[in-house]
């Protein structure tokens, strides 16, 4: 199982949309324009195919007081932060952080996705990434993390991250 978590509106629903089309014609082609999207209430699980089935549980940014109850047999962790939105930042850092500490976590592995990178912002990733302290994070951590930039709208390194997933999902089995 593979959790998909941040904040509300840093761009989860689009992201497991595309990656899942993309996965359809295995990373490559055109994804046409972005479908709309609302936020998600509760949670939803997605398939997608890479080597074999991969169930991907998204939860809404909303729930984050509740996340912990899914982390049971978590494998992969995808969380998305929105790099066009610096002030959500420390919020989406104490998320992180949270995730990380957490025992039924410990064995995970981490995608960190910078998202929305299309958009205009004030701060460069790299800003952000020094702001956040994420190389001590990284140092720090159980876990494996990997960190990307991405745009799920434009469909900018979706292939990486659907590589990411598939490497992840062949070594848990």
């Amino acid at each position: 199982m593979c959790l998909l978590l941040g904040a509300t509106g840093v761009g989860k629903t689009l992201l497991i949309k595309r990656l899942k089309k993309l996965s359809v014609h295995d990373g490559t082609g055109d994804l046409g324009d972005p479908p709309p999207t609302r936020p998600t209430v509760g949670t939803d699980l997605t398939d997608i195919m890479v080597n074999r089935q991969l169930t991907i549980r998204e939860l809404g940014g909303c729930m984050g007081p509740i996340w912990p109850s899914y982390y049971g047999n978590c494998r992969a962790l995808l969380f998305v932060l929105d790099a066009s939105n610096p002030t959500q930042l420390s919020a989406s850092c104490a998320h992180l952080l949270g995730l990380l500490s957490a025992e039924q976590l410990a064995e995970a592995s981490v995608l960190i996705l910078f998202n929305k990178t299309d958009l205009p912002c004030y701060m460069t990733v790299e800003e952000m990434k020094s702001l956040m302290r994420l190389p001590d994070i990284i140092a720090c951590a159980k876990q494996s993390i990997t960190t990307a930039e991405i745009s799920a709208r434009e469909g900018t390194g979706l292939a990486g991250v659907l590589r990411w997933l598939r490497d992840t999902h062949r070594a848990s089995h």
